[in-house]
């Protein structure tokens, strides 16, 4: 494993192409996150059909997470993250394509959707052993913070860069800059010169245990560690609600706030909320751990989490739905961003895919993907998609008496 210094880092040429690489991906999906929902409420005017798609990229997470963080610790992780960005971007090709010889349908976005997203679940499992690997472990908060400031500000920029460009063009044509970014990637993973696994000790896993032995080990580790239990399961109960409202925002916008989808600039701003709010928690997390610890600040950004969701329901303003959205992605970033490092901090190296790609599986992965069905299901009973992001919320509720109710409570300071 590489002990190079972060400020080694700064300069370090291979630190530079995976940091590039990370920015790059992540544009490029940011890209596709906003078109998509566009593009599926355009050719079907259905809020059903909208949340399908949040469904549908959020799945994947759920039915190969296991599997593909017991394979990213046996094979080896640059390879894998090839695969999955030249994959994608062949598949995200698709959708242009189609749409320039105007066969392109709903169920076409939605299964393209689901592969991409499934790629996505094979570079993350990947990716979350690679940089602890190039970096060194102990200085892996250092590295991740400025890997995470990067997608940040890409978060903050993108989102309603690409609302304006959908106000003026169809959001199908902009999927390309998605497959662009995407090859992008994989050339700048390609040309990283140190290793991104350890070949002997995936080699000894390949040779002496299988694949359900690495998966049962990796359950193992999160059922024995209360606190890593607990920030899963509470994590499940926020995506929920992360899931009901990126699910209902395009509908919600138009239906509620009256900002359509297409020819208005506001669905930018809307789109920006989650973006400024993330790079907000950036600033403020490595802060707030080091003083609170990873349990406390849990238990703190949870309920102002919760708080910000209900600001967003009370909204009936534009504005006064944006900056309830930017606060509401602020708290919801500290609780990802404080429960990622977490886990990544205490987590044994050869275990590092599993772990952490279980636990995004479990929360992630089944609240994403249940909070924007749940939302769906509610809006197309006749409830409207207002109703769809309060059923997330009040699945975030439980989660939030559950924490104050948890091991999380009993953790002493740092």
């Amino acid at each position: 494993m590489s002990h190079t210094t972060i400020d080694e880092a700064d300069t370090d040429q291979d630190f530079r192409r995976y940091l590039a690489a990370r920015a790059t991906s992540v544009t490029g999906s940011l890209v596709a996150t906003v078109a998509l929902p566009v593009l599926v409420y355009q050719l079907t005017g259905s809020p059903g059909w909208t949340s399908a798609i949040a469904v549908a990229e959020a799945l994947p997470y759920l039915l190969f997470g296991l599997i593909a963080g017991a394979v990213a610790d046996r094979a080896d992780r640059r390879a894998l993250m090839l695969i999955a960005d030249f994959g994608g971007a062949a598949l995200l090709a698709t959708i242009p394509a189609a749409w320039a010889f105007g066969v392109l349908t709903a169920p076409h976005v939605l299964v393209v959707g689901f592969c991409v997203q499934t790629l996505f679940v094979i570079f993350d499992s990947a990716n979350f052993g690679a940089l602890p690997t190039l970096v060194g472990k102990q200085r892996l908060t250092a590295a991740y913070s400025k890997v995470y400031a990067a997608t940040t500000l890409a978060e903050l920029a993108i989102p309603p860069l690409t609302g304006l460009l959908v106000a003026i063009v169809s959001p199908a044509p902009l999927i390309a800059v998605n497959v662009v970014t995407a090859l992008a990637s994989g050339l700048l993973v390609r040309s990283i010169v140190r290793p991104l696994s350890t070949p002997k000790d995936a080699a000894e896993r390949r040779t002496t245990t299988s694949i359900l032995a690495d998966i049962r080990a990796g359950l193992a580790f999160l059922a024995r560690h209360r606190v890593v239990r607990a920030l899963t399961f509470v994590g499940t109960t926020h995506s929920v609600a992360s899931g009901a409202y990126v699910a209902m925002l395009v509908p919600w916008a138009d239906r509620v706030l009256g900002v359509p989808p297409s020819g208005d600039w506001r669905i930018a701003v809307l789109f920006s909320g989650w973006g400024i709010g993330g790079l907000l928690a950036s600033r403020i997390v490595p802060r707030l751990s080091g003083r609170y610890g990873g349990a406390r600040l849990a238990l703190g950004a949870l309920p102002v989490s919760l708080l910000c969701g209900c600001a967003v329901l009370l909204s009936t303003n534009w504005i006064a739905a944006a900056l309830s959205a930017t606060a509401w992605g602020a708290a919801y970033s500290t609780v990802v961003i404080n429960s990622i490092t977490y886990r990544q901090q205490i987590s044994p190296d050869e275990l590092q895919s599993r772990i952490n790609t279980t636990c995004r599986m479990l929360s992630w992965g089944i609240g994403m993907p249940t909070g924007a069905a749940l939302a769906g299901a509610v809006a197309m009973s006749g409830a409207g998609p207002r109703t769809g992001i309060a059923a997330g919320v009040l699945v975030l509720l439980i989660g939030v008496i559950a924490a104050w109710c948890s091991p999380l409570r009993k953790q002493p300071r740092p």
